[in-house]
């Protein structure tokens, strides 16, 4: 019976690390310009980037407006609607 339930709970580890690798990861530098509880807004050059966080975003420091910080981030769509051609 454990060698049934360790066989599971190491099928569940290595399925959730390859779904979990699956998306790839970006990053972001700059000083913080706003922190909201759903969201920071990070100066890149001349532009302000909008990045959405959670209660599961791993915070390491003071989180606050001027500093400096390195935000890794994940991109993937959460809808798609794909329009009709349009006939000539």
């Amino acid at each position: 019976m454990k060698r049934v339930i360790l066989t599971a709970v190491l099928c569940l580890a290595m399925v959730s690390l390859a779904f979990a690798g699956s998306l790839k990861t970006y990053q972001v530098t700059g000083p913080v310009l706003e922190v909201k509880d759903d969201v920071v807004v990070v100066q890149k050059g001349k532009e302000k980037w909008e990045i959405a966080r959670d209660k599961g975003t791993k915070v390491t420091g003071d989180l606050k407006v001027g500093a400096k910080v390195t935000i890794e981030y994940q991109m993937k769509a959460t809808a798609i609607e794909v329009k009709a051609d349009k006939k000539k």
